[in-house]
């Protein structure tokens, strides 16, 4: 109950930390939109994607193996001596024994962070060489500072890794305050550097490309170093172990004092490699890798794609409409994502059964419960960015962005987007589940699917581009096709999960209640808005007036889907409320 509570504050905290930091970039971004080119926001976006995937392959396999990492036992629950009628001397050796045993974990959790360093500065040197290798030669011309801004790039993701070790460090204690207070001042750190860049230049006339998007990042991950070093070496101070790399074994005296206790030094001891790396969190994390390599291509597939196959034009026409289209899936879908795994890891996990390996029974009906909740909050939202989304989001971006960017095809992009949104949304949680409780043999065998989708992803993108000449709203579909092969699979390996452990998952509880009414209502709303000559993704002479009429039809539409689940939002409430 404690893991949920911590879980359940740590995604509110995350969601509100992505709505304020997402506000201030999204009014910086519309600044710098006004005189952006769409071919220097194609570019940034390629950058962007470099900067992505040195962090992503630095360090992604390590956090999900980290968070997965089961505490050492401690003394009190290994030595049968510890009983109520302990003297207050073996009590307070229990008590150290056990602080010593949480400061070793803490260690090796550390140490594995400080692979993502080594992994990173190998990433942006082989990604780095790779762009520059096979850059488009007019677009680098074109683009002044690029491989400065390149460089700045590379620079910023390393800084950021050195904050990797006591950022895991807080995750695992779950500690969300320090990455709340980081990740806000390190987003206005960034919105101050880019727009202080890009306003110099236009005021002295100066064409410094992609420029102020390389410092802004920089000044993004220099903001995250400062504020994770400060917290991070607070709790280093107050639980007795290191930010800097350091041996995790015992040293001399506890380990004869924890030999005569327990007699299992040796076999602790063998469980790390070479004293600093605990054995069964680097062998899951070597597993992750190639998962997490495929994943990546996956999520930047489509970037991957349009700057291949597409003009650069289009690229920048592609970037604004995936910014704006993702951005509910980064303001609610990731951090519920991610304090779901981190979550369903620890219930799992926590709670596995001596004698078989299995999660124990109420844990595993506790985590389908969740899991079902979560997912029917998911269809439900997803129903209202269907219903409301391809006629809505179009307009808004044609007030934010301005008709030049809304008649370069941006809007009818976004409004196909909104159809792919919900796909996004289930994937997340569904893989962020798979991930807390998959084995090793179970992640090889993923690996392998999301290689064979990756295929078919790659197919339906060049048809898409290439033979029916779709654009930009190809990709859209392409990852569409994607985004459903890695549900399927994803759900059928939950529900093999939960009847392997006496569970049986109910698909049809995600739904909404009165599902015929729904669609009914759904229908309407798009019949009215039809009539109300409302398109989709056209350029509106009167924006604002349709804008109106959109949310005229979405107040009574969203109440009648509330007022429809009134008895499970209720539910959520209540539990919400408990947890509190």
């Amino acid at each position: 109950m404690a893991n949920q509570g911590s879980a359940v504050r740590g995604a509110s905290l995350l969601i509100a930390l992505q709505i304020s930091s997402r506000a201030v970039t999204f009014v910086a971004n519309q600044l710098l939109l006004r005189f952006l080119t769409a071919q220097l926001l194609g570019v940034s976006a390629q950058l962007e994607v470099y900067y992505r995937s040195i962090l992503f392959f630095a360090r992604e396999s390590l956090r999900v193996a980290i968070q997965r990492q089961e505490a050492p036992p401690t003394a009190s629950k290994s030595d049968p001596s510890s009983t109520a009628t302990s003297s207050d001397d073996d009590k307070e050796t229990d008590r150290r024994r056990s602080a010593a045993a949480n400061a070793r974990d803490a260690q090796s959790v550390v140490n594995i962070a400080y692979l993502a360093l080594l992994l990173g500065l190998g990433a942006a040197a082989g990604l780095g060489w790779a762009y520059l290798r096979y850059a488009d030669a007019s677009v680098a011309a074109a683009t002044p500072y690029l491989g400065l801004s390149l460089r700045i790039y590379a620079l910023a993701s390393v800084v950021e890794l050195l904050a990797e070790p006591a950022f895991v460090i807080l995750q695992y204690r779950l500690r969300f305050g320090p990455r709340a207070a980081a990740e806000s001042l390190a987003t206005l750190l960034r919105c101050l550097a880019t727009l202080g860049a890009a306003g110099w230049a236009r005021r002295e006339g100066v064409d410094l490309g992609v420029l102020p998007f390389a410092l802004g990042q920089l000044a993004y991950g220099l903001g995250l170093l400062a504020v994770y070093a400060w917290y991070g070496t607070r709790l280093a101070s107050s639980e007795g172990f290191s930010l800097l790399p350091k041996q995790s074994t015992r040293n001399t005296q506890s380990k004869q004092q924890e030999k005569r206790g327990t007699g299992r030094d040796d076999d602790a001891a063998a469980e790390y490699v070479l004293g600093y790396f605990y054995k069964p969190t680097l062998r899951l994390a070597s597993s992750l890798t190639a998962q997490s390599f495929v994943k990546h291509i996956l999520s930047q597939g489509d970037t991957f794609l349009v700057s291949v196959l597409s003009s650069p034009q289009s690229q920048g026409v592609y970037a604004l409409a995936n910014n704006y289209g993702s951005l509910v899936a980064r303001l609610v879908f990731q951090p519920v994502e991610e304090s779901s795994r981190n979550y369903f890891s620890k219930l799992l996990s926590s709670s596995s059964s001596s004698t078989r390996g299995l999660p124990d029974r109420a844990a595993v009906s506790k985590a389908r419960s969740d899991l079902q909740a979560l997912l029917k909050f998911y269809v439900l939202l997803s129903i209202v960015v269907v219903t409301l989304g391809p006629y809505g989001a179009p307009l808004l971006v044609q007030i934010v962005a301005g008709a030049r960017w809304s008649a370069s095809g941006a809007g009818a992009v976004l409004a196909r987007y909104c159809l792919y949104i919900p796909l996004l949304a289930l994937n997340g949680v569904a893989e962020a589940f798979v991930s807390s409780v998959a084995t090793e043999s179970e992640v090889h065998r993923q690996s392998l699917w999301m290689g064979a989708f990756s295929l078919a992803f790659g197919v339906a993108g060049f048809v898409s581009l290439k033979v029916l000449d779709l654009g930009a709203a190809g990709l859209v579909y392409a990852n569409g096709i994607n985004m459903m092969c890695r549900i399927f699979w994803s759900a059928t390996f939950i529900a093999r999960f939960f009847k392997k452990n006496g569970e049986a998952l109910s698909w049809g509880d995600m739904l909404p209640h009165n599902s015929a009414l729904v669609v009914l209502t759904t229908a309407a709303v798009w019949t009215s808005l039809v009539n109300a000559g409302v398109g989709v993704g056209d350029v509106s002479p009167h924006v604002f007036q349709d804008l109106v009429t959109v949310a005229t039809r979405a107040v009574p539409f969203v109440l009648m889907l509330a007022y429809n689940e009134r008895e499970y939002l209720l539910g959520c409430y209540r539990s919400l409320r408990g947890l509190g």
